[in-house]
This record gives structure tokens, C-alpha cells and sequence, in this order.
């Protein structure tokens, strides 16, 4: 009778001895199977056990490693490499309750679910996992392991205090660097771990650690799946992570289950926070150190009963969801994310026409985005190695090689041998893939040489970086009296061993001027050292930082806040300003490419937005011709070009041009074209910082304060401000052109020749007293005639209500017979003579009060008010201008005394008549029409 299988789950904190006792007992038997978490891990249980039985008969498997002998007998595996079907006496899992995990939960459901030993299976995880395993695994049996050392929390330390053998987390790269370089300054060094270095550079890191070159580990959150350290403190540099979506917050059982790497065997350890990290609440940290956490109640499922059909069937079962209670679908993962996208390739779909194409897809779609690509990026590779393998059974050697050499390089920084290795990792993997390439042996040797060497470079480069022998001898040296350690608090304001010796200002050190005597260089530099990893900090909260808290002075300056971090530059084109960093040079090129880099993203984009219709001119194709040229006049002098200095080229636009042009939101107006939605307050203050650029003055002019129709038009100006801030000059003030149009509409419907007097809407609309008008209009090319006349006195109600009947009867005068188009000169009826008074109405005598007349008030105090008539003045050369009526005939009306009437005095005298004057012959230009005044000067030049 066949012995029955026994399935275990040994649940427990960190260092119980878990993994410990599963290798045990998996060699205890003839065959066996261990999966872990991370290929790391692998590495370190493999050596172990290769350690105890040779390497014979202990086979290595992960995404990127494959090391199998022919008398294999222990497997040791990553849990997304695990074979299935081996027929294995034991089988172990490891870290199980990575079940709940997003991103990686389905495959470790699939095992606790699927994969079975023939004589023993064992489930290694928190205790997190009783419930749910207990609900899925009929049969299982439960040993608690307790912790052999105990774990307590010792609040917040700053890094420069922190004790050594410590293990600082972070939970990004730049995070990472940013705390091994601070280290570096303060204390000599230290070693880097990370889940994306390489078996090999990670083994050299730790060695760093483990003989004592360092006495501190920065690492990322990899460090809490079963690494064996001797820690005795880990400080959390962050309290929140992001997961590949977005940034949360770590459950308590995570920050246990990194927390636990503190003590090892009977050592005791500590856990704590630093840097920026808040405090942990009283009940978190009562409860790791408990070791009580809620239970997980929903595990990650992914369907594993695959049809390969066809695409469409095995899409939906992938989408399946599950009919368990403590099963949820797991959110798309990358695999499945490909293979959606090559599902909608023609060729893809026509090639995955059978059972074993759908297959090799799905196995194609499963490379992992090592990358870290854009998903279309990876997509397109993924759709070549497919075609590759489906058309000639292998990916082509020469393509390969050429991919493979492209990325052996051992030179650049960290940033770059990083990424090669992460590519590297793509092709190792293809090589590892049975029957992908020709000469399997070949290739994965290969790839695996070029990762060493990217791997001892990277650890070169790192131990360069962050690690100071010289630091690190000399801190050993003065252990009993401590290093001067700089700090710097929220202000700015640096110290050194609690003394003020300076600010930082943005990303430049500013010393204090009183430090004096022996102790300023050494404080200087220790100052300097100290603050280099303040900058990279810094740089890394900036480069995250939203446009919102990042703007640009009126003089060109880049603020961060209240923190100047640069200033704008001319480029080469106007429109595309260069951003210049203010970065000390303590703080490295490092910091000062990633300040600048950030920078220049803020202004492109504040120019993209700002200048959003202008742009689109420059990019419309379908804008030819005239109309593409003076689209491109209007791009260089940023959408303002006052009418006067292309008035041929206007001419020479024609009706669709134009209109081609006013779909962009052009306005052709009668002084100035441009666009009035760059007249806003945001766009005119960009636009006068990147002219004045363009300019190359060493004084930027300011904008004038928004909503101001007019403004002084000052002395001191250079040559095109007011254009490029909107307005135009005109006597002593400057009027906004939008507003100038508006007010040209009212004056185009004026007799300039005969003269005629404000009115209230033109006052109105540019906000002015009648004298300061009155310059205006000067400025603007009119004569301005000042008189005076007894202020006009109110009239009974019934005299009132009888002349607005009589105005309400229609009358010829009103008749405006024609509307101009833009920018031609206007047809307006003019005014016939008054007739003279009937003969019925007798004239009042001095003193006399007629019917319907109310007595004056005070005859002997008329109120007198002050008017202006204004006509137009042209060119001296060419005389007085002609009006815009036909002539006169007969003298103008006269008033008391003999002396002509004017303005309002002429238009009280009772009703008037009109006569419309005849229509101008073709391209007579009349000379009383201020608008044409400059055509008409460009005519006569001609």
C-alpha cells in the first residue's frame, strides 16, 4: 500500500528557521522541489544545498538562470519557473503568503492550489495564511513556529545617528542612491541591495557588509523575502511604496515582514523609522513586535485550465473569474496585457490559427517586460519573437547577436550599466527558453557572460559611489570622539555639529560670512560633504514635484516655491527658451542634469499650453502660400504684429488666406493683428519674459497689471514693449488693443471731417476722463479742438416724452447706407444743413420765458462745461483731409453773437436731415479714414 501523502504548512515571523527546515527535510527524500520568491533567494538556497550534495545533482531554474544537470534530483526554483509534472517526492513553497500579492498573488494561489509532492508538500508563510489555507487544502496539518530572538521598535534616528550594522529601506532606486550617498558622507559608506542587481552584484554588495569594509546596508523591500543578513537594526526611510499603479501605504504584515530581518538566530534586533517617515502608531508597532496581524481573506486567482483553441477562448478563460469565495480575479497582469494588444495585430492573428500557435504566443507573451519599457515597446518585440519563432522554429541567430552586442558594454554610470543588465535579462531569458534558439548552450552562456561583466561593473561603480574608504578609515580613527555631522532643517539653515554655518538655498550652499578662524575650511567641507546628499534628496522631491509649485519671474528667473533653482536662456528658436540650472558643483552632475532636466520639462510645457493657437499654425499643414508666411510672421513676433509694419503684406492676402488664418483665431484689426486669446494675463506675462530673451536685454520690462484698459505709456520703454504687452501707444497712455478696436468700431461711424465729440460708450470703454481722451485720440492721429458752452439744462416731462416721440419717428439721417468690411474705409451718411428757425415760433427775448421753457435757476451763474472736437489731422503734406459727407454748401450755422455753433449746440437746434454721400470710386482711398491713413503713405512712397 502506497505511503499518503502528507501536506504541511509551517507558518511563522521572520527568522523561525522556516526555509531551514524545508531544506531539510527536502533532502531528507530522494527528490524534491523548493520555490521562492525571488531569483536572489534561488541563488542562496541553491549554493546552500550544492554546498551539502554537489553540484551534480542540484539543479538551478528561474526567468533568466537555468542550470540543470543530467541526475538532477533537488530543483531549486523560483515559484513562476517551477516545473510541473515531475512527479517530485517533496514540494515546498515558500513565502506563501505572497497569495495576496497583486501582481504576482495568481501564480503562488496556482501552487497552494495545483502543485502537490508525492510524499510531502510544505507551505511556508505568515500566519497571516491559517484561514485560507486551511479553507482550500483539505488534509493540511499546521506547526507554528516561533521567533528564536526578539524584535522591538526604537522609534525615529537620523541617518547620521543611526547605529551601525543597520539596514536602511527605501522603496524606490533614486531613494536607494539618495541614502547610500548620504551614508557615504557621514559615515564612510555603504553596501546596495536591490531586487534588480544580479545574483552576482548583490553577492559582492553583501560581502561589502558582511566582512565589515561598511557597516550599513541601504536596500530596497527585496531584503524581506529571506535574505540572511547579520542586521541588527532596519530603519524605514518611507512608509509608503508604490505597486506598480499607484503609491500606498505598507500594511503592517509588510513592514513586519522587512522589519524581521533584524536579529538572526538568538541576536536580538531593533526596528525603527528615519529620514522623512512618520512615527509608527503605538498599535502597529505593538504589533509586529506581536507578530499579530489581520488575517489575509482573499487570494490573487488567475484561471490555469487554458484552452489553446484559439485566441478569443483563451483570452476568456484568462478573464474567467473564480466561484471560490476566498478567491478574486487578479487585476491584468503584463502577460495577459500583451496578449490582448498582439490579439489585435492582423498578422498575429492570422499566424495563431491552431492549438500550438495560440500556445507559443501565450509562452511569447510571458517574457517578463524586464525593461521596463512602455507597454507598445514591449508589445513590438514581443510580436517579432513570435513571427521569428513561428515562421522559422528559432529567433534568428544574427538578430540575436546583434541585440546582445549592443548591450555589452561595461562603460557609463549606474543608471546605465543598470539598464543594460535589466535588458540583458530579457535576451537571457529567450536563451533559457527550450527550442527558441539553435545552439542553447551557446547563447546561454552568452547572455550570462555579458551579465557578469555588466554585473562586476556595476558593483565597481557602486562601491565607487557609495562607498569612502577614506571616510570610513578616518571615522574608525576618531570612534571616540565623534565626526562633525552637518544637518539641515526646513529652512534651509545648516549646521554643523549644532552651529549655524550657513543656507541652503535651493541647490547652492551658501556659507556664512561671519565663520571665521581656523575651523572654517574644515567646517566648510564638512558642510559640503554633508549636504551633497541632501541635494540628491532634494533633486528627487523636485523631480516629482507638479508644475503647480514651480514657476517663472517676470525677469526670466525658475522658482521652486521661494527657492530660485535657475533662470531662462534664449534658445534658438524664441519659442523654445533653455532652461539653466543654479546647482553647486558639491551637489554633482548628477543633481544638476536632473534640476535642469526638470526644469526645461516645466517650461516646454508652460509654453505648449500658453501658446497652445500659435503653435497650431506653425504645425498646420494645410496653411500654404501667403497665408503659411504671414502665419509664421505671426509666429515670430508671438502673435502681435501691429498693422502698420506688414500693411503690403495684408494687402496681398486674399479672402481665403485670411479666412484660413481666422479659423487659428487671427483678428485682422484696424491698428494691430494678432490673437486675442494671447492677450490673457498668463500668456502676455510669458510672452514679454521670452522677447525680452529674444532681445537680449539685461532688464526685463514687466507686464502691466491685468484688467487695465489703459496705462501710462511710460519713456524709459525699449522699442516694442507695448505691442508685445498688448497695448498700443498713444499720447500719454497706452491703450489695450482689443479695446483699440473696439473703440476704431465707434470712430469709423464718425464724420471725422466735419468733427464730432465723444461719446459716453467710447469713454466707457477706455476708462478715461474727457482730457485724457482727448490726448488718446492726438496720439492716435486726431486734432483736438477744446471749447466751452453753457452746460445743456433738463427739460419738463412733457416736452421730454414730445421730443422721444419725435425721435422714435423714423428719419433719414439715422440710415447708415453701407458697413465697410475690415479694413476699408467706412460710407456714412452725413448730416444736411439745419434749416432755419420757422417763422411761426417767435424768438424769446433776454429774460422772456416761452411756453413749455423752465426758468433758469440762476441766470446771472450759467454752468459751463468744457468739449472737444476732434477731426481727423492726416499728413501736414497733404493739407486739411477731405470728409467723409459730400461738401457743404453755404456757411455753417451760426449761434449767438455770430460765432459758429458747435458740437452739441448744432445737433440741439431741432431735427436734422441726411443725405447719403455717393459711393467712392474703386480704390480711392479716403484720406479722413485714420485706418487707411497708413495704406494711403504706402501708396504715395509707390
Amino acid at each position: 500500500m502506497a505511503e499518503q501523502s502528507r501536506t504541511l504548512a509551517v507558518l511563522g515571523p521572520t527568522n523561525t528557521g522556516k526555509t531551514h527546515f524545508a531544506i531539510e527535510r527536502m533532502l531528507g527524500y530522494r527528490t524534491g522541489v523548493i520555490g521562492l520568491p525571488l531569483r536572489l533567494l534561488a541563488r542562496e538556497v541553491y549554493d546552500k544545498i550544492v554546498a551539502l550534495r554537489g553540484p551534480s545533482v542540484v539543479a538551478l531554474v528561474t526567468g533568466e538562470e537555468r542550470i540543470v544537470p543530467e541526475r538532477t534530483q533537488y530543483w531549486v526554483c523560483t515559484v513562476e519557473a517551477m516545473p510541473e509534472g515531475l512527479g517530485a517526492d517533496f514540494v515546498a513553497i515558500d513565502e506563501i503568503q505572497l497569495c495576496a500579492d497583486p501582481e504576482r498573488g495568481h501564480v503562488f494561489t496556482d501552487r497552494l492550489l495545483r502543485m502537490r509532492g508525492l510524499r510531502e508538500t510544505q507551505f511556508l508563510g505568515s500566519q497571516t495564511m491559517r484561514g485560507a489555507i486551511a479553507a482550500l487544502v483539505p488534509g493540511v496539518e499546521f506547526l507554528s513556529r516561533e521567533r528564536m530572538s526578539q524584535l522591538s521598535y526604537s522609534g525615529s534616528k537620523k541617518i547620521s545617528k543611526m547605529p551601525v550594522r543597520s539596514a536602511i529601506v527605501g522603496f524606490s532606486i533614486d531613494n536607494v542612491y539618495a541614502i547610500a550617498e548620504l551614508l557615504r558622507r557621514q559615515k564612510g559608506g555603504a553596501a546596495v541591495v536591490m531586487g534588480a542587481l544580479s545574483p552576482r552584484t548583490r553577492n559582492a554588495q553583501v560581502e561589502l557588509y558582511q566582512n565589515g569594509d561598511v557597516d550599513y546596508l541601504v536596500a530596497t523591500d527585496a531584503i524581506g523575502m529571506g535574505l540572511n543578513l547579520d542586521i541588527d537594526h532596519v530603519a524605514f526611510s518611507s512608509l509608503t511604496k508604490f505597486d506598480g499603479r499607484r503609491m500606498r501605504p505598507l500594511a503592517p504584515n509588510e513592514l513586519a515582514q522587512i522589519a524581521g530581518r533584524a536579529g538572526r538566530g538568538m541576536s536580538h534586533g531593533t526596528f525603527g523609522v528615519t529620514g522623512e517617515a512618520p512615527e509608527l502608531s503605538g498599535e502597529v508597532a505593538q504589533a509586529i513586535m506581536d507578530h499579530r496581524f489581520t488575517p489575509i481573506r482573499k487570494l490573487e486567482w488567475r484561471n490555469s485550465d487554458l484552452p489553446f483553441g484559439n485566441l478569443d477562448a483563451l483570452i476568456q478563460a484568462l478573464e474567467a473569474r473564480p466561484d471560490d469565495q476566498w478567491l478574486t480575479r487578479a487585476r491584468e497582469a503584463d502577460d495577459l496585457g500583451a496578449l490582448k494588444t498582439l490579439a489585435q495585430v492582423a498578422e498575429v492573428r492570422t499566424r495563431a490559427s491552431d492549438g500550438p500557435s495560440v500556445r507559443l504566443l501565450w509562452d511569447v507573451c510571458r517574457v517578463p517586460d524586464f525593461r521596463g519599457i512602455s507597454h507598445a515597446e514591449h508589445a513590438g518585440l514581443l510580436e517579432r519573437i513570435y513571427c521569428d519563432l513561428h515562421e522559422h522554429g528559432r529567433v534568428p541567430d544574427d538578430w540575436l547577436a546583434r541585440q546582445v552586442k549592443r548591450i555589452d558594454r561595461t562603460d557609463g554610470d549606474i543608471d546605465t550599466l543598470s539598464k543594460h543588465l535589466a535588458y540583458i535579462r530579457t535576451w537571457t531569458y529567450v536563451a533559457q527558453r527550450k527550442g527558441w534558439v539553435d545552439d542553447e548552450t551557446h547563447w546561454r552562456g552568452a547572455t550570462r557572460a555579458v551579465e557578469d561583466r555588466l554585473s562586476d561593473a556595476l558593483h565597481e561603480r557602486l562601491t565607487q559611489r557609495f562607498v569612502d574608504r577614506r571616510t570610513s578609515v578616518l571615522l574608525r580613527r576618531l570612534k571616540q570622539k565623534e565626526a562633525m555631522v552637518a544637518e539641515v532643517n526646513e529652512n534651509g539653515d545648516v549646521t554643523v555639529e549644532g552651529e549655524f554655518v550657513g543656507r541652503l538655498e535651493g541647490f547652492r550652499f551658501m556659507q556664512d560670512k561671519a565663520s571665521a578662524g581656523q575651523e572654517t575650511k574644515a567646517i566648510a567641507q564638512a558642510s559640503l560633504q554633508a549636504l551633497a546628499p541632501h541635494f540628491h534628496l532634494k533633486a528627487d522631491r523636485f523631480y516629482n514635484a507638479p508644475d503647480t509649485e514651480i514657476d517663472f519671474t517676470e525677469q526670466g528667473g525658475l522658482m521652486w516655491g521661494d527657492q530660485a533653482l535657475g533662470k531662462l536662456v534664449a534658445g534658438a528658436d524664441p519659442l523654445k527658451p533653455q532652461a539653466e540650472a543654479f546647482v553647486d558643483e558639491a551637489a554633482g552632475t548628477d543633481v544638476a542634469q536632473k534640476v535642469q532636466r526638470r526644469l526645461q520639462h516645466f517650461i516646454d510645457r508652460k509654453v505648449a499650453t500658453l501658446f497652445e493657437p500659435l503653435l497650431n499654425i506653425q504645425r498646420d499643414e494645410a496653411l500654404t502660400g501667403l497665408a503659411r508666411g504671414f502665419g509664421f510672421r505671426l509666429v515670430e513676433n508671438f502673435g502681435i504684429i501691429p498693422r502698420g509694419e506688414v500693411a503690403e503684406n495684408v494687402k496681398e492676402l486674399d479672402q481665403d488666406a485670411r479666412g484660413a488664418l481666422r479659423k487659428h483665431g487671427v483678428r485682422f484689426g484696424q491698428f494691430t493683428i494678432f490673437m486675442p486669446l494671447l492677450l490673457k494675463p498668463a500668456p502676455t506675462r510669458l510672452r514679454l519674459v521670452l522677447w525680452s530673451l529674444a532681445q537680449d536685454l539685461s532688464d526685463f520690462p514687466e507686464a502691466p497689471p491685468p484688467g487695465l484698459v489703459t496705462v501710462p505709456a511710460g519713456t524709459a520703454l525699449p522699442r516694442g514693449y507695448h505691442s508685445m504687452a498688448g497695448y498700443r501707444a498713444a499720447g500719454e497712455r497706452a491703450i489695450r488693443i482689443d479695446m483699440l478696436e473696439r473703440l476704431a468700431d465707434m470712430l469709423r461711424n464718425e464724420d471725422s471731417r466735419a468733427g464730432f465729440e465723444a461719446s459716453a460708450d467710447m469713454l466707457s470703454i477706455t476708462g478715461m476722463t474727457l482730457e485724457q481722451f482727448a490726448d488718446l485720440m492726438q496720439g492716435l492721429g486726431y486734432k483736438a479742438e477744446k471749447g466751452e458752452r453753457e452746460k445743456v439744462k433738463p427739460v419738463d416731462q412733457a416736452v421730454a416724452e414730445a421730443s422721444a416721440e419725435e425721435a422714435a419717428e423714423p428719419v433719414a439721417s439715422e440710415r447708415v447706407e453701407d458697413i465697410p468690411d475690415e479694413g476699408e474705409a467706412p460710407v456714412v451718411a452725413e448730416p444736411v444743413e439745419q434749416t432755419e428757425q420757422p417763422a411761426d415760433i417767435p424768438a424769446a427775448t433776454e429774460g422772456e420765458v416761452l411756453p413749455g421753457e423752465t426758468p433758469a435757476a440762476d441766470p446771472a451763474e450759467p454752468d459751463i462745461e468744457v468739449f472737444y472736437t476732434f477731426t481727423w489731422a492726416g499728413r501736414a503734406a497733404r493739407g486739411r483731409p477731405q470728409g467723409r459727407g459730400k461738401p457743404r454748401s453755404g456757411d455753417k450755422p451760426k449761434g449767438k453773437g455770430g460765432k459758429p455753433l458747435k458740437g452739441k449746440q448744432r445737433r440741439d437746434q431741432g431735427p436734422k436731415t441726411f443725405s447719403a454721400k455717393p459711393q467712392k470710386k474703386k480704390d480711392q482711398i479716403d484720406p479722413d479714414n485714420p485706418f487707411a491713413a497708413a495704406l494711403m503713405g504706402l501708396k504715395d512712397k509707390g
